[in-house]
């Protein structure tokens, strides 16, 4: 086996993306990578920067900051604008909702059941990044452990982008 690859076919050689223009999006440097993809920053013709993954780009998926999703959306809603903030990777508006996902079975952000071990687990993603937080027989040890997990980061993280607002 050619040792540029992996057992999968795929290349272990990171690619230098830098100067290249994908959609509205051209790449400035590398980001912090999200989980074990590698991630870039990218100024988008519109002015704003985002981080997006290596594969995003090179098959298409994102074309812009969100910005011709928001010109399209707009349209459909009269003129008005549904943009999202993104800061290192999170969605402060979807912290903000505290919504659950309608692929949630628990009924609590984060915390799902694990048949084979018989356990419900807590977890928490930020900035990219999945956290496990541990595997609970009791349900609200489970949703203890997420909810203390929000505290110390989400919240801390909204306040922050609060007083950045007002400034």
């Amino acid at each position: 086996m050619n040792d540029s690859k992996t057992k999968t076919g795929h290349s272990r050689k990171k690619l230098d993306l830098t100067g290249q223009r994908y959609g509205q999006l051209t790449v400035l440097r590398p980001a912090e990578n999200i989980g074990n993809r590698t991630a870039w920053v990218c100024r988008c013709d519109c002015g704003r920067e985002t981080i997006v993954k290596t594969a995003h780009l090179r098959n298409g998926h994102v074309k812009s900051c969100g910005c011709l999703v928001d010109e399209i959306n707009s349209a459909k809603n009269g003129g008005i604008q549904c943009r999202l903030t993104y800061i290192d990777g999170t969605c402060v508006e979807m912290l903000q909702a505290k919504s659950v996902r309608k692929n949630n079975t628990s009924g609590v952000p984060g915390v799902d059941w694990l048949k084979t071990a018989q356990r419900w687990r807590a977890s928490i993603c930020f900035k990219g990044k999945r956290y496990y937080l541990g595997k609970f027989s009791r349900f609200e040890d489970a949703v203890h452990a997420r909810k203390r997990a929000e505290e110390l980061t989400h919240e801390a993280f909204l306040l922050e982008f609060e007083h950045l607002q007002k400034q």
